[in-house]
């Protein structure tokens, strides 16, 4: 926290009335409306929580009570550590963090943006490039590898996520039937997963308030291990939630308290993060796509969740864009930095373009340079209390210069963003240069990353147990 002499620029868009309010509706939808819960086990344990099923339907009425209870039983933040062991931060009272991701079908070349199957091969190469870019904390799953058989697929790429950096990693799965054996692939590589968790599962309902087994499922196998829980309700307005956004919001947000009361039935103070993917549908491309208001209710929802002591988990303006072009950067320069200057929290799915089917290295090193300076920007500055600079404008005087000055010998290097990517170029040295163009040196600097990326020293380890699980794994399921 900065003292009172910090000048920090901050977004709030809703007043606590305003909460208060979206929580009343949400919780009388989920009194009067309920949730189709399609799994007989998740429904039993309801009904034993005080929850309501209608007769002869799936559908179940949850008491303002009981989700009451359990916003009291959720834990307020959650410690996320490295691989290693090591506390990597804690979210709920943290700033932003970003991920890349997410779990896509093809892989778009740095050099031209030609399309290509989604291997291990870039599973490998592009988790190696979030390890090594520092804005971003976490790695979600990102493709599905196409290069191995579907049975196998949702192992091989944890096992390619796993190795390939030590950072925390959020797994989602594409086939649910596997989502066991995954865990099962993590415990084998690390030991347990419960004291010092760096796997986050991600799981999401089926908006408009239908909680499907295969969600159900993973929640209980999470619980059961300990490990924090991600979920998350994509809607789209239109489509699966209201086209107003007040509607979209009151959905959504009672979606989220479903799902935090399951998990609270499940297991009683379970670690879980929630929010909310409130993208638009496009009713004539027929697809889904993120507007200017997605983002306003991103940050609703972050404000939410600090209201209710829950930590938050919001959408990374991904998915828009033909590559790393001007449409991706204008979603990516506004999701981060009004991420950086609300309430959000993780913020995992960065870099995936094309309608999320494909996923763009070049836009995830450009990403990157919008999370430093959007980082920097959301800082702010303090006042000077010693009145430093006073004393050099005292020294340099009227037609001075500051050039020489201590405070400019002092802070010079780090006063401002240097970018890797991008030099500050005069119009004199552009032209000496051949009158460079910004998408040409954003993928150079991509692809000399790729190139240079090196696999944590137990990589090799950490390949061997996984192949070896994964080939035991295929002889039992046959």
């Amino acid at each position: 926290m900065h003292d009172a002499n910090w000048v920090q620029p901050r977004i709030e868009v809703l007043s606590r009335a305003q909460m208060a309010q979206i929580h009343d509706r949400s919780t009388r939808i989920l009194a009067s409306i309920g949730v189709r819960v399609d799994s007989a086990h998740a429904r039993k344990l309801l009904v034993g929580a005080s929850a309501i099923q209608d007769a002869d339907s799936g559908v179940v009425r949850f008491p303002r009570e009981l989700v009451d209870w359990a916003l009291n039983a959720a834990p307020s933040y959650v410690d996320i550590y490295d691989r290693r062991g090591d506390l990597a931060f804690r979210l709920g009272h943290d700033r932003a963090r970003f991920g890349i991701g997410v779990t896509t079908l093809y892989y778009q070349d740095p050099a031209d943006d030609s399309l290509m199957p989604f291997a291990r091969k870039h599973m490998r190469s592009v988790v190696r490039l979030g390890h090594a870019l520092p804005g971003f904390d976490v790695i979600s799953t990102v493709g599905v590898p196409q290069d191995v058989a579907p049975d196998v697929s949702d192992l091989y790429a944890t096992l390619d996520t796993i190795a390939n950096t030590t950072k925390p990693v959020v797994v989602l799965v594409s086939n649910e039937a596997r989502f066991a054996a995954v865990l099962d692939l993590v415990e084998n590589l690390t030991g347990d997963l419960a004291p010092r968790p760096f796997v986050l599962p991600y799981v999401n309902p089926i908006t408009p308030l239908v909680l499907n087994t295969g969600t159900a499922t993973k929640m209980v196998l999470a619980a059961e291990r300990g490990l924090p829980l991600i979920f998350s309700s994509y809607g789209m307005a239109g489509a699966t939630t209201p086209i107003t956004p007040d509607g979209a919001m009151v959905l959504l947000n009672a979606e989220l308290l479903a799902g935090l009361t399951l998990a609270q039935v499940f297991r009683e103070g379970t670690p879980v993060i929630l929010g909310a993917l409130p993208a638009f549908f496009d009713m004539q491309g027929m697809g889904s796509f993120y507007d200017a208001s997605s983002y306003v209710l991103n940050l609703a929802c972050a404000e939410m969740m600090n209201w209710y002591g829950v930590p938050h988990c919001g959408t990374s303006g991904s998915g828009i864009g033909w590559g790393p072009d001007l449409l991706t950067a204008a979603h990516q320069w506004v999701n981060h930095l009004t991420s950086c200057l609300g309430k959000v929290g993780l913020v995992p799915f960065v870099g995936d373009v094309l309608g999320s089917k494909a996923f763009s290295p070049a836009a995830m090193v450009l990403a990157n340079e919008a999370i430093s300076q959007a980082r920097r920007f959301a800082r702010g500055f303090p006042l000077d209390r010693k009145l430093e600079s006073e004393r050099d404008i005292a020294s340099a005087g009227p037609g001075g210069s500051f050039l020489t000055s201590k405070s400019t010998l002092d802070r010079f290097r780090d006063a401002y963003h240097r970018s890797d990517v991008f030099d500050n170029l005069t119009l004199e040295a552009w032209h000496a240069q051949g009158q460079p163009r910004a998408d040409q040196r954003l993928r150079g600097r991509t692809q000399q990353l790729l190139r240079e990326l090196d696999a944590p020293d137990d990589y090799d380890e950490l390949m061997t147990h996984g192949e070896t699980f994964i080939a035991k794994h295929k002889e039992e399921s046959h």
